[in-house]
């Protein structure tokens, strides 16, 4: 939905929420869900859609009229399509993912093709007075490499080569049907590239000059325009979860990016599990009972831990961090896992909602993105105490961020 305030921002959630890979089943989605919705929330006014697609529903939409028709429903219906959610390639629930959530990674011809499609497929639905925008992978999963530097290092330049690739389509695109689009990178814990410095390398030492010098043969222009066009169609996917979880501010990466050129193409909106680790051992075991049910076995959830000193220890899931909370030394722990944004308490535990805030905050003042996507995933593993019926839970997380975006002081609630 646009929200036409002194800045215009377009708000929606993501359809990763809803299972179901094949188009039929992602498109019975939306006709559920997205109609009643928008009655509710923008029943005068365009209403846009966070579009997740996974390759074999991406596939389907391009054969026959089907893009056709899905246009026609958007039109029927006063809906549009301005951001879609690349990341998952492949199965998303109801299944073991873990760190497949990674694969094909941004090395292989099979991401290429997909993210190509995913391109083809956001020119023709998005409206001429919108960008559009592709979240997708940090290149590929750093655990797989072991700190084998030169793996990394070989991973990064394949990865770099293939988007340089769509890229050139972006450029494509734009020159023949004036529609910018870009692809925008999502950091987050164990990725390739996870934190504001790794991003800025990456772009200094591999994409401009690798993705550079492609475009300079393929397209026959200099070096610097090649640049700026990187800088156009390739941005960052800033997901709030995920830069909690890193204990990065977002004042400082602003400012970081800002400098080194990078632009913040997407906001993805979530909040991250916090608990700050008692000394005392029975309130410890507490606790530790009350994480047990969020280390469940679908996805990762990826644990960064803070010492007194400052320094961050990383766990590649919370189940293997859990065995050593008892005697742990550690004074915090932030959690990848993907909780609801209008509660910042959990009992003994919290959520990194204030990052959130600081992050609207950060909008009104500075308006450096205006693509926001709600991205709660996880409604089908919270703990049961926690689920709540779906419908109600989209509109709640809606009418929080629009409560604290439209208001000039925010606050937590």
């Amino acid at each position: 939905m646009k929200i036409e305030t002194n800045k215009n921002f377009h708000l929606t959630y993501c359809t990763n929420i809803h299972p179901g890979e094949e188009w039929q089943k992602v498109f019975a989605n939306l006709q559920q869900y997205i109609p009643p919705l928008k009655v509710k929330l923008s029943p005068d006014k365009p209403f846009g859609i966070g579009l997740r697609l996974a390759a074999i529903a991406a596939k389907e939409l391009l054969q026959g009229n089907a893009l056709t028709q899905f246009q026609a429903w958007l039109n029927e219906q006063d809906l549009y399509v301005f951001t879609l959610n690349g990341f998952p390639y492949g199965q998303f629930h109801w299944q073991v993912v873990k760190d497949r959530v990674y694969a094909p990674d941004w090395s292989k011809q099979e991401r290429l093709d997909y993210t190509l499609q995913l391109t083809r497929i956001l020119a023709e639905l998005l409206p001429l007075d919108i960008e559009g925008s592709i979240s997708t992978l940090p290149l590929s999963y750093k655990p797989w490499f072991k700190e084998n530097q030169f793996a990394q290092t070989s991973v990064k330049y394949a990865a770099t080569l293939n988007i340089a690739q769509v890229i050139e389509q972006m450029i494509r695109i734009r020159a023949e049907q004036g529609k910018c689009l870009h692809l925008n990178l999502e950091p987050e814990p164990d990725g390739l590239i996870e934190n504001a410095a790794e991003v800025i390398d990456y772009f200094q030492t591999h994409l401009l000059p690798i993705a550079g010098d492609y475009l300079t043969k393929q397209l026959g222009i200099s070096q610097e325009i090649a640049e700026q066009y990187i800088l156009e169609h390739v941005r960052i996917c800033y997901d709030t979860c995920h830069f909690a979880v890193e204990y990065e501010n977002p004042i400082s990466v602003l400012q970081k990016f800002q400098t080194a050129g990078i632009q913040i193409g997407k906001i993805q909106i979530s909040a991250a599990l916090q608990v700050n680790i008692p000394q005392d051992i029975q309130q410890r075991r507490l606790i530790l009972e009350r994480l047990q049910p969020f280390a469940e076995s679908t996805y990762l959830h990826q644990v960064i831990a803070r010492t007194n000193n400052q320094q961050l220890i990383h766990y590649s899931d919370l189940e293997n961090a859990l065995p050593n909370l008892e005697n742990t030394t550690d004074v915090e722990w932030r959690i990848h896992f993907h909780v609801p944004i209008f509660i910042r308490d959990y009992q003994l535990l919290q959520s990194t909602q204030d990052d959130i805030i600081n992050v609207l905050n950060l909008l009104q003042n500075h308006h450096f993105c205006n693509h926001l996507e709600i991205e709660t995933y996880t409604w089908e593993v919270l703990p049961d105490k926690m689920k709540l019926d779906l419908p109600a839970s989209i509109q709640r997380e809606y009418e929080w961020i629009l409560t604290n975006l439209l208001t000039k002081q925010l606050v937590a609630s």
